[in-house]
């Protein structure tokens, strides 16, 4: 048999089950799932994978195993009707296999409906700590949808239950899911840190031509928005009464300058009686203050 011949055999034998790697052995289940090696030209992207693979220093770390011990933990796909296999979880095993020069890689292969594929998808993902706002944001949405679907089925879903993979509140992922409606360009803006996750929140409940005009302006200006201004543009677009002028308006005006004032007590102490302590001084010196704004 040539090299050749034994490679592409090899690509399709049976190495392990799922059941096997994690004890569920009942025929119904292992007859559906097995651990194959696939050639990475077969294993296509996830279709709207929210998590980006990037060629960064994990990824390199990534690159650097894989050369030496190979992929450790199978990735998980399913078939895809025009052939090959839809990556549920290991795009970033196959880019690190990629760059360290491999041409095939363990996969744990099932026939998962849509739904089921997409809980996996970013149950698999969403505990990363690198994930940008807008990723998440797209994942717990995904996720949400796929789980209502099932929900129907199943008796109904919190959003605890959504965010319990991750550790986060009920409340935390209704934010991110309202997050999720907001234009790729404002979201982008979110991932820099240009706009705040609490007024990304709010400016998520303007329509797509109001977030526009948002957008427009902050390109313009260049400058932040506080979370009144949000406040402002959000109460506005429920009401039905944005406009542009009035966003203009809100994301121009002036905000107050914050002031601080720290006095440090080495400095006072030869003021004030040795017994007085920081509430008695404090007051005195509120005292003063008033008594020379009256006199001003």
């Amino acid at each position: 048999m040539s090299s050749n011949a034994r490679k592409s055999s090899a690509s399709k034998i049976k190495l392990d089950t799922y059941d096997d790697l994690f004890g569920n052995d009942t025929a119904e289940n292992s007859s559906l799932e097995q651990i194959i090696s696939v050639p990475l030209a077969d294993l296509h992207t996830f279709k709207d994978h929210p998590f980006r693979v990037v060629d960064d220093e994990k990824m390199e770390e990534t690159t650097e195993s894989i050369k030496k011990y190979g992929v450790l933990v199978p990735g998980i796909a399913r078939p895809r009707a025009e052939g090959g296999y839809e990556i549920i979880a290991g795009h970033r095993r196959k880019r690190g296999s990629e760059r360290a020069g491999k041409s095939e890689m363990p996969v744990i292969v099932r026939n998962y409906t849509d739904d089921e594929a997409t809980i996996i998808m970013v149950d698999s993902n969403i505990q990363r700590e690198d994930i940008l706002p807008s990723e998440k944001a797209k994942a717990y949405f995904m996720k949400y949808e796929a789980m209502k679907h099932q929900g129907s089925k199943s008796g109904g879903l919190t959003l605890d239950e959504i965010g319990e993979k991750a550790g986060e509140s009920g409340k935390t992922v209704q934010r991110y899911i309202w997050l999720s409606r907001l234009s790729d360009e404002l979201l982008e803006l979110v991932d820099n840190k240009k706009i705040g996750f609490m007024q990304g929140v709010d400016i998520s409940f303007l329509t797509e031509e109001q977030q526009q005009w948002v957008l427009v302006i902050l390109q313009e200006k260049m400058f932040t928005i506080s979370t009144t201004q949000s406040g402002k543009l959000k109460e506005h677009g429920k009401k039905g009464e944005l406009t542009l002028p009035m966003v203009r308006l809100i994301l121009t005006e002036q905000k107050p300058k914050e002031r601080k004032v720290v006095i440090k007590a080495e400095k006072i102490s030869q003021y004030f009686p040795a017994d007085y302590d920081s509430e008695d001084i404090e007051s005195v010196i509120y005292q003063l203050l008033e008594e020379w704004k009256n006199r001003a």
